[in-house]
């Protein structure tokens, strides 16, 4: 009588045992966010052209994960950059509602250039910041409300071809003016006249892609979310609202892999980055209005599927997240830029600039002198998906930042997401201040000297707490 009851016994610690065993999930949502007519582009210099037409529709693409345990959220926004206190917005009402903590969302704008402010407008009917934020949060939720038992997995192709730094070092003794009346000593976006005075690039390019798929354990795509350290690729009429090559790349993944498919880009670092090559080996190409971004979302997406294609899939992985606030100097004009920059708004509006973009550049340098505080809080991110971290950074950021990240990271596998939880501006590091350039300028670059270097350092900290943690 004792063996039947010893295998009894047994019997129901191996279904107890299974049951405790934790489910891992997965469920995402597409929302449209495109802004009504009407409402000023931005991403370039004034003047700015109003919107007029829309190319392709905008939207915010969310994805949420569960362990079990924990859950980790995330939306990247078809937008030029959102600041922080939208997403913190967002995040408060998405935590209240659901729980789930602030630090285990990673919201992120893709930078395409032809989309709207999402600072609130003095026409009530024209808040696109609110309607964003309420997009956002009801994103997650739905997201949540779809979630379901999931595989997931990743992995890294190369797109070498349209990924080209765009800021470029000068042969000794040439150097190119800039609007405070300084000489710089690269460019950006050099012109085919500077060719003959280049020396090279002054950055490297990361020329990987990073793939993040989650499926259903009938095989059902759930999500498929790429990073790719490529800028805007731009050819967008003037007038018309786009996503840029992020919304046809997403486009392209969702019909390949079919409904209910989400596809997701998320920007990497490539404040110095862009899809040209100014080397002067490649024959200038002129194309029509979107033709390059269905080049290179098309040569994207199909690299992506190839390693879709080769992914192994695992049914359960640990997930963390850790955040913290890293407080910066705020960048200040010198008394010399200050006396240069009354000297350019007092100039007769008809004077002949000495710099295409003194004007604006003038009127940063005031802006910066009276801004307060003195000090920004950058938020700076990290989550673990099992053996893969990824790194949050509220800037613009340069590629080898990206890469040193990448490089000291505990995890098998590291990307970073740019624009993340806030903007502000570009992210050189030391050495390329120096070299001077668009990217360096006070106005574009706004915070204080070593930035690049504590953020990447708190950056690596944070992975390898939550790598450590059990």
């Amino acid at each position: 009588m004792k063996t039947p009851l010893i295998l009894c016994l047994a019997l129901l610690s191996i279904l107890a045992s299974g049951q405790d065993k934790p489910v891992f999930k997965a469920g995402a949502v597409t929302s449209n966010i495109t802004p009504p007519l009407g409402m000023e582009i931005v991403g370039n210099f004034a003047p700015r052209p109003i919107a007029t037409h829309v190319h392709d529709e905008l939207h915010v693409r969310c994805l949420v994960l569960d362990d079990g345990k924990t859950k980790i959220a995330f939306a990247v926004v078809d937008n030029l950059h959102l600041p922080r206190d939208v997403w913190d917005e967002a995040k408060g009402k998405i935590e209240a509602d659901t729980g789930i903590p602030a630090s285990h969302m990673m919201f992120s704008a893709t930078h395409t250039h032809s989309s709207v402010s999402a600072v609130t407008s003095e026409d009530p009917s024209r808040n696109y910041r609110s309607f964003v934020i309420s997009r956002v949060v009801d994103g997650v939720k739905r997201a949540l409300n779809n979630l379901e038992p999931a595989r997931i997995a990743w992995g890294t192709g190369t797109l070498p071809q349209w990924v080209g730094n765009r800021r470029w070092l000068l042969r000794e003794g040439v150097t190119n003016p800039n609007p405070f009346g300084g000489k710089d000593l690269a460019v950006m976006n050099p012109g085919s006249l500077l060719v003959p005075r280049l020396a090279g690039p002054a950055g490297p390019t990361n020329p990987e892609v990073y793939c993040l798929s989650v499926q259903a354990t009938d095989g059902r795509q759930i999500a498929l979310m790429a990073n790719y350290w490529l800028h805007y690729v731009g050819g967008v009429k003037r007038e018309d609202l786009s996503a840029d090559y992020f919304g046809e790349f997403c486009r392209l993944v969702e019909e390949a892999l079919g409904a209910p498919c989400v596809g997701i880009l998320a920007n990497g670092p490539c404040g110095d980055v862009n899809s040209n090559d100014y080397s002067g080996k490649t024959p200038a190409v002129k194309y029509e209005p979107y033709e390059k971004i269905k080049l290179v979302a098309g040569d994207l997406a199909q690299e992506v599927l190839r390693v879709h294609e080769t992914l192994t899939y695992q049914d359960w992985v640990p997930l963390n997240a850790a955040a913290r606030d890293l407080q910066l100097a705020v960048r200040r004009p010198t008394a010399e830029m200050i006396e240069w920059a009354e000297g350019i708004l007092a100039k007769p509006k008809d004077a002949a600039p000495a710099h295409r973009l003194e004007q604006p550049y003038a009127e940063r340098v005031m802006s910066l002198r009276d801004a307060k505080p003195d000090t920004i809080q950058a938020y700076i991110q990290a989550v673990r998906i099992g053996d893969l971290g990824i790194a949050s950074i509220p800037f613009e950021v340069f590629t080898e930042t990206g890469l040193e990240i990448k490089a000291r990271s505990p995890f098998k596998d590291t990307f970073t997401i740019e624009l993340a939880n806030g903007s502000y501006g570009y992210l050189p590091t030391p050495k390329q201040l120096d070299l001077g350039g668009y990217e360096t300028w006070l106005g574009t670059n706004r915070v204080e000297r070593k930035a690049s270097e504590k953020i990447a350092a708190l950056a690596l900290e944070m992975l390898e707490t939550i790598y450590a943690a059990p």
